[in-house]
């Protein structure tokens, strides 16, 4: 029983409490929350852990009420509040759903497709782009991860995209030349890439495909030109259209005259846009809104811009020499006859 005389002070007991053993800081554990962690190959919940540090305030709390009943003793262990809690424990919905999501996303398994050539993307892989800390708790850093995904697929465009490289080329008549190709050859759409293989990521997809292109070649392998194709011989000033790796068509041409570098043929491979029959051809447009030349073709078959194959029947001969002094502006000009084969 207190006496009568005596006063209670509210400070003096935060005080007491903020003295406890209990309550000095080197005496206590703090809790720590459950995070998820991966372990045997799977993303699990590791649990929280309570710890042992003091809740001051209400400890205090019942210190005081116990002295306001006149209690001999206070047990803290009874009152679970008097000690700090984990805010997240391995009931949390949302840890859940993150094991979930990060389960499914090393289920995914991608191979690529090149030709004969595989190239597979799975869980190992992807489970290595995720960041953990000192302890294994995951890192949640999507844009992190995303960009490993963006330099994964720089890396396939890196090995596989053919368009802008020069190949080895053997000619018909037994020349080996090198062709560079700016307008021919496999390209990864790579933005396009980077989306579908982020989807597919999310969802745990299995699949084998080939990635998304924005531009395509007539085969994989060191020879992307296939066995389809037209060879052109600048030099011979002949032609050669082989299918299935035979020859087909062949014929005499005028290519763009060799002294005027605005009307040399440019070298290089190309793509066949489309054939049409008939066509104009035109030049450059003038002021006056005429054309600095018009040439009604019987057939045409553009393949580089404005450079493309033709009829020319005003051409008194081809092949030979004749590109040197009655070249065409670029084009490739063919006997008439011949050029309706071609279409």
């Amino acid at each position: 029983m207190l006496q009568e005389d005596a006063v209670f002070s509210r400070e003096k007991l935060q005080e007491q409490v903020r003295s406890l053993n209990c309550a000095q800081k080197e005496k206590q554990i703090a809790p720590e929350n459950a995070y998820v962690s991966f372990n045997n190959s799977e993303f699990t919940i590791v649990p929280e852990t309570e710890g042992n540090e003091l809740n001051t305030k209400e400890a205090y709390q019942m210190i005081s009420g116990a002295i306001d009943n006149e209690a001999a003793e206070v047990d803290l262990e009874s009152d679970p509040k008097a000690y700090k809690k984990a805010d997240v424990t391995r009931d949390s919905a949302e840890l859940q759903d993150i094991v979930n999501a990060y389960n499914n996303l090393t289920k995914a398994n991608i191979t690529y497709t090149f030709g004969d050539e595989t190239v597979t993307l799975d869980g190992n892989t992807i489970k290595d782009w995720l960041q953990f800390d000192e302890k294994g708790q995951l890192l949640q850093d999507d844009g992190a991860f995303r960009q490993h995904v963006v330099d994964y697929v720089a890396q396939l465009a890196a090995d596989h995209d053919t368009v802008g490289t020069e190949r080895q080329f053997q000619t018909t008549s037994g020349r080996t030349v090198y062709v560079y190709g700016s307008a021919y050859g496999w390209k990864i759409d790579q933005d396009k890439e980077v989306a579908q293989l982020m989807q597919e990521i999310q969802s745990g997809t299995q699949t084998t495909r080939e990635p998304v292109y924005s531009m395509r070649a007539n085969a994989h392998g060191i020879n992307d030109l296939g066995d389809t194709y037209i060879e052109v011989d600048l030099t011979e000033q002949y032609m050669w259209y082989y299918q299935d790796g035979n020859v087909i068509f062949e014929s005499d041409i005028v290519s763009g005259l060799a002294s005027d570098p605005k009307r040399k043929t440019p070298p290089g491979i190309f793509t066949l846009y489309y054939k049409k029959s008939p066509d104009v051809l035109r030049g450059t447009k003038k002021p006056d809104g005429t054309y600095s030349y018009e040439q009604p073709v019987t057939y045409w078959m553009p393949f580089n811009g404005g450079i493309g194959f033709h009829d020319a029947d005003w051409q008194p001969y081809f092949g030979g020499d004749r590109y040197l002094t009655g070249g065409s502006h670029g084009c490739i000009n063919l006997p008439p006859e011949n050029a309706g084969q071609l279409l």
